[in-house]
């Protein structure tokens, strides 16, 4: 608060701190290898027995799912279990560090964005700030309560609008069918917090045991699953991974993530049309945001009762076996996606 509560925005001590934070948050963006957060040890191709395997000896708190399993339902047990420490202290210092860093410069991106009034950023915390909310979360420069998906919502927009944020690349050739290159950003951290302040009794360390998690699910499926190939905006990784993280948090059950991750991906796919042509909209830099924002109203309308599809990535008319049509699916959806993917410039 103390950036918006200490100074008008015309007076000198104002245009120090903008300064100042901007110079940070113009660096030039990180590029990261996505970072192995369960073990102290590479994981090394040796290891590798394929895809029924659960654990590899250098690597033994990995959790695989199989191809042939309900990887929603397996994701959302994972994020539970991690964030709650099931797989006790394994995570390295310096990845303690590394998300603590990453965190903070998603912050100083925000914060900087709102001094600098830039559009989207501005636009989203208004708007947030009339979805009133006594349990709900706050946004950058504000101490009243707002619904936790219109805070994330505000929140995300501003950490991205410089896109000066952390990178991070989806590409692990140690294990074979992990190469998919998929990108995406730090954008997502702030459902982490917006969990913590619904919630009031997550202390920091879980909170960056989150942050973590949401990392290492988005960095997973970015292995796997290239999104851009199929002119899909890589961010729905982000949302899948937020869907669990603020599930797991808020102390939804497993079968709770599945059905908002189902949701998510059922209702809410963006394509790349947001980031066509040379005149970018508020759309562009405000993906990661909305669909985000999708993902947390989905997960709480699951936590209210609400059904959503089950066994998402199996589901033969999901974007996963769709675009990668799998044994029992149906081939001639490829035909179809041959044609629309040719119809373009």
């Amino acid at each position: 608060n103390s950036l918006y509560d200490s100074c008008p925005p015309s007076a000198e001590c104002m245009t120090a701190q903008v300064a100042r934070i901007t110079r940070v948050c113009r660096r030039t963006t990180l590029a990261l290898v996505i970072m192995r957060v369960l073990a102290r040890h590479a994981f090394r191709r040796s290891n590798w027995t394929g895809a029924s395997v659960r654990a590899f000896s250098a690597y033994p708190h990995a959790v695989v799912l199989p191809k042939d399993s309900n990887q929603a339902l397996g994701i959302g047990q994972y994020a539970i279990d991690f964030i709650n420490g099931k797989y006790g202290e394994t995570v390295d210092d310096k990845v303690w560090e590394r998300i603590e860093m990453f965190h903070t410069d998603s912050v100083m991106c925000g914060v900087s964005a709102l001094a600098m009034k830039t559009n989207a950023p501005t636009v989203l915390r208004n708007e947030a700030l009339t979805y009133k909310d006594s349990n709900g979360a706050t946004v950058f420069g504000s101490g009243e309560k707002v619904s936790p998906e219109k805070a994330v919502v505000a929140n995300a927009s501003a950490v991205r609008e410089w896109d000066s944020n952390g990178t991070v690349f989806g590409y692990n050739p140690s294990i074979p069918g992990h190469t998919a290159g998929e990108f995406g950003h730090n954008d997502f951290y702030p459902v982490v917090v917006a969990a913590a302040q619904v919630t009031g009794s997550i202390d920091g360390k879980k909170a960056l045991r989150a942050m973590i998690a949401s990392d290492e699910i988005r960095g997973r499926l970015a292995e796997v699953f290239s999104l851009k190939s199929y002119k899909i905006d890589h961010v729905v990784h982000g949302a899948i991974a937020s869907a669990a993280v603020y599930g797991a948090l808020l102390g939804a059950t497993p079968e709770q993530i599945e059905s908002a991750i189902g949701m998510a991906v059922a209702h809410y796919i963006p394509f790349r049309a947001i980031r066509a042509g040379r005149d970018l909209s508020d759309s562009k830099g405000s993906s990661a945001a909305i669909s985000t924002e999708a993902a947390v109203l989905s997960m709480r309308r699951a936590m209210a009762g609400f059904a959503g599809p089950k066994d998402i990535f199996r589901n033969p008319e999901s974007i996963f076996r769709f675009f990668e049509p799998t044994t029992g699916g149906t081939s001639s959806n490829k035909d179809i996606i041959d044609i629309t993917l040719g119809n373009k410039q």
